[in-house]
Formats: structure tokens, C-alpha cells, sequence
């Protein structure tokens, strides 16, 4: 009697950027690891960009096999070339998915770049599982994009209880949504981190007595804000004293290159004391995040993963309002004067105690397995027939 041989699904997992193929990374793992899964990649976006460091690179150095790269950022970050970007990319994405054949499609988040990704996994019927929605980010587009995504998607992996909650308020079946924490945890938990030296010699930069992370995107739901913005942003560390700084750069949304171009010129007034990045990669991302004092700018990694590491985050204007925050959260006006006062708060030593005590609301990790093992025994049969759900 011959053993009966199980078919393996095929899972296609879909990224875009340095810091979204952070957040799979493990869940990659798994699912590569996985003896009733088989594994596919599409690498699209910024991966392929030698402006933002050419980051499929990173993916391929972690033994993993890009099935198939599918270009679409133009050389533009202006609303009209992003909308082009986004039309190149539907004609890439319906070639691959054609190709690859997958049984279910992986996205995260809320980028434009994964929301045409699903758009052509919807359109050629293949089931879609998307992580981290249900969240609000309302000083961006990618808001609406996220929403859309979820109302695409069959399969839902939530943050958190009360993300869990608005995914179904969007009239999605309870029993497909799955509360299983912050994808990031798993990089905390698991990653290997770099020792204080070792992380100073991997950037080539000494720390100082004290150090900041910065990590600002342009506010895509206005209008030109960018500059100005940043440049109080940049004033207002300006002023600080013993104080290193690190920036990871801007994403490819409108006026990214604006972000970009003025951190170059304030890192080469600042020789010594300021670095910058197009990607740090997850390893020397977090492990900065271990000798760092907080985190200040506009991105969900001041949100989602610094509570972990005890440390404050400044988070500046509108881009993240609507996230759940823990207490280590400042949240601050786009000024300078504001950015100043939190920058006073987060060294103050009433704040580092409080600190210190914060819990990070989106879990303790284990995200990956629970998410992996859920793919391998839930039905697709019949899963894309969608009928709304109203509670």
C-alpha cells in the first residue's frame, strides 16, 4: 500500500519594502519550514530600487528564492507617478500570479504597491490573507488602502482585540478574523540581537551618550507638508547636546525624496554625531533599538515595537493617529517648539521610570507559528464566495 501523498499548498507571499519584509520574515520561515506548505515570493516595490538599497538582496542572503520580481516603482514620488507606478505593477502582478498559481496570497499592511498585489490576486481569484489590518493611520492614503485590502481579503491576522473588532465591523466573517499580535514581536523574541560593539561596528558609527532613532515618512493626506514638517523635526534635534542620531530614510510615498535629500545635508553638516540609511535591515533595526534613548518621527515601528524594548517614542502630527499607543508614546504637534518639549519629556528621568513599566499592547510574540498553522488546516474551499456580515 503506497503512503497517500498530501498536496502542499502553495502560499505566495507578497512584500514591498525593507521594513514590511521585516515584519514576514519569520512567517516566511515557517511556511518554508512547513512540511503541508510550499513557499513562493513575489518581491516588488522598493526591493528593486537602488535608490532605497536594492533590498531583494537581503531577502536572497536569508536563503530564500525570489520566484519572481515584478518591477513597478518609477523615478517619480509625485501623485502622478505613484498612480503609474501603480498601473505598471497590475500589469506585473497578473503575468506573475498567472505564473505561480498560488492557493493563497500573503499581504501585509497598507501600501500602495501590496494594494495592487492583491487587487490582481482578487481579480484572478486566488484567496487573500492580510495581516495587520482593522488599524487607522489617518494622516495617510494608506488608510484607505488598508481598508480595501481587508474588504479583498478572505483570511484576517490582527494586532490586536480591538483591530480584530473594526475588521469585522467592515462586515467580515468573525471566524475568519484572528487576533495573533504584532508581527514584529517575533523579530524581538526570536532575532539574535548584536552585541553594543558589534552594532557600532555593522554602521560604522560610534554611540554617543545619548542616541536617537529617526524615522519620518511624508504625510501623504496632505498637501506639500513634508518639508516643513521635517525641517522642525530637524531643528529641534538640532539643538540637542552629547546626542548621536541615526535616520533610517523615507519610504518611495509622495515627497519621500524631499525627506531624504534633507537628511543627507544635515548628515554632512553633522559629521560624527549623524548617520543615515536607506535600510538598517530587522537585525540592526532592533538591535539599535537596545542602546537608543527613543524613537522619534512618524513611523508604526515607534508604536509597535519600541514599548518592547522599554523605550520612549516621539511620535510627530497626524500619520499614526487612530493606533492603539502604549504609555511610552508621546505624541506631539509637527513644530518645533513641540517636538522640543517632547524631547525635554523623553530624557526627563520621571519619564524613563514611567517607561520602564509600559507594557507593549500588541502581544509577546508567536505571531508567525499561530498564523502558519492556522493556513495549514483552514478550508479554501468555497472561501472566495463572500457574503457581508452584519453583527
Amino acid at each position: 500500500c503506497k503512503p497517500v501523498m498530501i498536496k502542499k499548498r502553495k502560499i505566495c507571499i507578497i512584500t514591498g519594502s525593507r521594513a514590511e519584509y521585516g515584519l514576514l520574515y519569520w512567517l516566511m520561515k515557517e511556511v518554508q519550514n512547513s512540511s503541508r506548505l510550499e513557499l513562493q515570493i513575489i518581491a516588488t516595490g522598493m526591493h528593486l530600487s537602488s535608490e532605497f538599497g536594492l533590498t531583494h538582496q537581503e531577502i536572497e542572503q536569508d536563503d530564500f528564492t525570489i520566484d519572481v520580481k515584478v518591477e513597478m516603482l518609477l523615478s517619480s514620488d509625485s501623485e502622478i507617478g505613484i498612480t503609474k507606478s501603480m498601473g505598471v505593477g497590475l500589469i506585473g502582478f497578473a503575468d506573475a500570479l498567472h505564473e505561480l498559481k498560488p492557493d493563497l496570497v500573503v499581504v501585509l499592511g497598507d501600501r500602495f504597491d501590496i494594494f495592487v498585489g492583491a487587487t490582481a490576486a482578487m481579480i484572478a481569484r486566488i484567496p487573500i490573507a492580510h495581516l495587520h489590518g482593522g488599524e487607522t493611520t489617518e494622516g495617510a492614503f494608506d488608510e484607505p488602502i488598508r481598508h480595501s485590502i481587508t474588504k479583498m481579503s478572505h483570511l484576517h491576522f490582527t494586532a490586536a482585540e480591538e483591530y480584530r473588532k473594526r475588521v469585522i465591523q467592515l462586515g467580515e466573517k468573525p471566524e475568519r478574523v484572528f487576533n495573533v499580535g504584532a508581527a514584529g514581536i517575533d523579530n524581538i523574541k526570536r532575532l539574535k540581537l548584536l552585541s553594543k560593539t558589534g552594532f557600532e561596528k555593522s554602521i560604522g558609527f560610534k554611540l554617543a551618550k545619548k542616541n536617537l532613532l529617526v524615522t519620518f515618512h511624508s504625510v501623504t493626506l496632505e498637501d506639500s507638508t513634508s518639508e516643513v514638517q521635517f525641517k522642525n523635526l530637524l531643528n529641534a534635534i538640532d539643538k540637542l547636546e552629547e546626542t548621536n542620531i541615526i535616520f533610517t530614510k523615507a519610504n518611495a510615498d509622495t515627497d519621500g525624496r524631499i525627506i531624504n535629500k534633507m537628511i543627507d545635508i544635515f548628515v554632512d553638516n553633522h559629521s560624527g554625531t549623524a548617520i543615515a540609511f536607506h535600510s538598517l535591515g530587522s537585525l540592526r533595526y532592533l538591535s539599535a533599538m537596545q542602546y537608543i534613548d527613543g524613537v522619534i518621527g512618524n513611523s508604526s515601528s515607534g508604536l509597535l515595537e519600541a514599548p518592547s524594548f522599554k523605550i520612549g517614542t516621539i511620535n510627530i502630527g497626524d500619520r499614526q493617529r487612530g493606533r492603539i499607543k502604549a504609555a511610552s508614546v508621546i505624541n506631539c504637534l509637527p513644530i518645533e517648539i513641540d517636538i522640543t518639549k517632547s524631547l525635554k519629556k523623553l530624557f526627563s528621568q520621571e519619564f524613563i521610570a514611567l517607561v520602564k513599566k509600559t507594557a507593549n499592547p500588541f502581544g509577546n510574540g508567536m505571531v508567525a507559528e499561530k498564523i502558519t498553522k492556522i493556513i495549514e488546516n483552514i478550508p479554501l474551499d468555497n472561501i472566495l464566495k463572500k457574503k457581508f456580515y452584519d453583527q
